[in-house]
This record gives structure tokens, sequence and C-alpha cells, in this order.
């Protein structure tokens, strides 16, 4: 069975019991870790204090940009520097429909880039449409 994990890096209480409701409805995730800012994020995929990292790799990262500490952007280019991390499937997911964010994203080699929907009901149906392609339709090599 392949992971089924997720790392949702999003300050946002609101945003985040959002995506846990509309991926919640699904079978396909057995874990969603959450990072409420960018220092929790790289310790969650970097390790911290000289020691390796606590937790196997997600399958996927979803990565708002507006975060404390450690903005998005940074997160970013940290996971695709890294030789352990540079293949994991970031989606960013954010309020922000700059086109200078968006092509810095892509710059840096984001998978996807959504603007979150301010309605309820379609930020919940994008969610689990995210969530649905990059889990179950999307193939990816063995990340170990």
């Amino acid at each position: 069975m392949e992971a089924t994990q997720i790392l949702l890096i999003e300050d946002d209480p609101n945003d985040v019991e959002l995506i846990q409701i509309a991926l919640d409805s699904y079978n396909f995730v057995n874990k969603i870790d959450i990072a409420v800012d960018g220092e929790q994020a790289m310790h969650y995929l970097f390790g911290r204090n000289g020691l390796p990292p606590t937790q196997p790799l997600p399958r996927l990262v979803l990565l708002d940009l507006k975060l404390p500490k450690i903005n998005g952007i940074q997160i970013l280019e940290m996971i695709r520097s890294s030789p352990r991390t540079r293949n994991l499937v970031v989606v960013v997911m954010t309020s922000s429909a700059e086109n200078r964010d968006l092509k810095v994203c892509y710059d840096l080699g984001v998978n996807s880039y959504i603007v979150k929907p301010l309605d309820f009901k379609q930020f919940v149906d994008v969610a689990r449409q995210v969530g649905f392609y990059w889990m179950m339709l999307n193939h990816l090599p063995s990340l170990d």
C-alpha cells in the first residue's frame, strides 16, 4: 500500500478544518499532519538540532504561502533544494492570486497552485478534488 499521509502547512484554523472535512470523507488518506507555521514544517520535513526527521515523507504537501516564522515560498525553496524532498508533490493552496507569487512558485517547481475559494462549499470541493487527484489518480516514483 502506498503512503497516504498528507502534510498540511496552514496557519488558519478554519482552513485546516475545512481541508480536514474535505479529505476525511475519503478513505485514501490515513493521516493528515498539520504544521501551523513554517518552522514546524521545516522541523517535520528536515528534523531539528541536527537530528533527522521523526516522520516519513508525506505523499502530498499542501502549502499555504502566508505563514508565520518562515513563509511558504521559503519552504518550497528548501523542499526543492534538498535531495531528500526535491521530488515531493507540493500543492500551494493560498489566498494570493498575485502573478508574482504564481511565477515564483512555478519557477521553484511547485506541482500545482490553487487560489482558495472564499465560498465554504467551493473551498471543500476544491480541497477534495486536489486530494483525490494527487492521492489517487497521479502516479509517483518511490521517494525512498
